[in-house]
């Protein structure tokens, strides 16, 4: 089987070319599918160590084991860009999935998002991960893993409050300086006999009232710990500007997902149509795989409560090739995110043929249409890719005494926060910020209400 996909591969990689797309290299491998599913949950093949993943991996293997996930290619933008495929797969499907990276690996070079902000993390991103991962079992044998695990228990928390409209290399606030360690306190001899009897003290300096920090809402909530926090040492500074590095490199993978799965979902249904040197057999099976790829519901179900990125993708990159040729296709491909994407070209007319609708969800388990408005429709597909569907949280003010405040922008986010949650987020940012720690957000009736960790 290996033989036959490498020719495959060459011979699809071609007739891409031929038909005007444009990607870096791309390495296949085909692994294990223990493997795939370590990647797929660590997120890179070889990532930072942390007991998160393992819970991860425990409830992606309990899904995997109930019949409800399979996963059949994990992908990584880069150049070279980094491919990796069952060795379960028939031939069928992992012809089909070549030819669906062959899809995201055009998108990830010429839409706009993905590459300004690989531009910004580098294109190795697989081996800085690796380099990464290293420096941090070099803190923890130097630091000991309880102190090491404690940042990264910080770090992962707040992992997707990053702000990919600042630059990802960012110099301090001009007014604000960063946080120092506190100086020893000063000794009691030189205190009480720094001016000699009868001689004239200096005269004190004007009490100058300190500009604000931040001077704006921060909402790079990494970056600001990594820069202000007055206790940090270098090697957990360097923990928190790691999983920023990186959070930066998912964020166009989350924000272009609708996007990035139709456009490759609709170039592997075009590859292999065109493909004329597929056997009928290996067509037929790679069709029949390709509707249950892109179909909306699973198994025999009528009505689907999740949406299929997949499906709704590739049928409004359809329409639009259909109605306004490839090149306005590419065109959009590479200005668009998901917002703009779903905004712009999902209508009532394709929505009404999708079935799509927003529902209530009840606390007793009923649920009911709420309507089809094609507004709250595109909204309610968008809402969890906010801000990495995350609340979003600024710092609104860093006090004299060091307190950190922290503002949730409810209005915008349309709820509060799990307060449960929160406190044990303050509480993991306590550990490393080591001066109290505070946020205000809203109640279930609306009221403000703040959560504090002071000690």
């Amino acid at each position: 089987m290996a033989e036959s996909l490498t020719v495959y591969t060459e011979r699809l990689q071609d007739l891409a070319r031929d038909l005007g797309l444009d990607w870096y290299p791309v390495e296949f491998e085909v692994v294990p599918p223990s493997f795939m599913m370590e990647v797929a949950v660590y997120g890179l093949p070889v990532r930072m160590p942390h007991w998160s993943f393992g819970v991860r991996y425990v409830y992606q293997l309990v899904q995997h084991r109930m019949g409800h996930s399979r996963i059949f290619e994990v992908v990584f933008p880069g150049n070279p860009g980094h491919a990796y495929l069952a060795n379960n797969n028939s031939l069928t499907e992992n012809t089909l999935v070549v030819a669906h990276v062959l899809g995201h690996a055009d998108f990830a070079r010429n839409n706009a998002l993905f590459r300004r902000c690989q531009e910004q993390v580098g294109q190795h991103v697989v081996e800085q991960a690796a380099e990464r991962a290293r420096r941090i079992e070099q803190a923890i044998e130097a630091h000991g893993r309880e102190r090491v695990e404690a940042v990264l228990d910080a770090a992962l928390a707040l992992e997707h409050h990053v702000d990919v409209d600042q630059a990802l290399a960012r110099a301090p606030y001009p007014t604000c300086a960063p946080r120092q360690r506190e100086t020893p306190p000063p000794d009691p001899f030189r205190s009480r006999f720094g001016h000699l009897p009868g001689t004239i003290p200096p005269k004190a300096e004007p009490d100058l009232i300190a500009p604000r920090c931040p001077p704006r809402p921060e909402y790079d909530l990494l970056w600001f710990i990594a820069r202000y926090a007055p206790e940090l040492e270098d090697w957990a500074r360097d923990i928190f500007l790691a999983v920023r590095e990186e959070s930066f490199y998912f964020y166009p993978v989350f924000a272009c997902n609708v996007m990035n799965e139709g456009w490759a979902s609709y170039w592997h249904a075009r590859l292999l149509r065109e493909a004329r040197f597929l056997s009928e057999e290996i067509y037929l099976d790679a069709m029949k795989a390709h509707s249950d790829v892109v179909r909306p519901v699973a198994g025999d179900q009528q009505v689907a409560l999740q949406l299929n990125p997949y499906h709704l993708g590739f049928s409004i990159w359809d329409r639009i090739v259909e109605a306004h040729g490839l090149e306005t296709a590419r065109r959009i491909m590479g200005e668009e995110d998901d917002f703009g994407f779903v905004r712009n070209y999902l209508d009532d007319e394709l929505a009404e043929e999708l079935g799509l609708f927003t529902f209530d969800a009840r606390a007793d388990g009923e649920i009911k249409v709420a309507g089809r408005d094609i507004r709250q429709v595109r909204e309610a597909i968008l809402a969890p890719r906010f801000n990495f569907g995350a609340p979003r949280v600024a710092v609104s003010e860093l006090q004299r005494d060091g307190t950190l405040v922290l503002r949730h922008d409810h209005a915008t986010d349309g709820r509060g926060l799990d307060l449960d949650r929160a406190r044990k987020v303050l509480e993991y940012v306590h550990r490393v910020w080591q001066r109290p720690v505070r946020i205000f957000t809203v109640d279930g009736r609306g009221q403000e209400i703040a959560v504090e960790r002071a000690a």
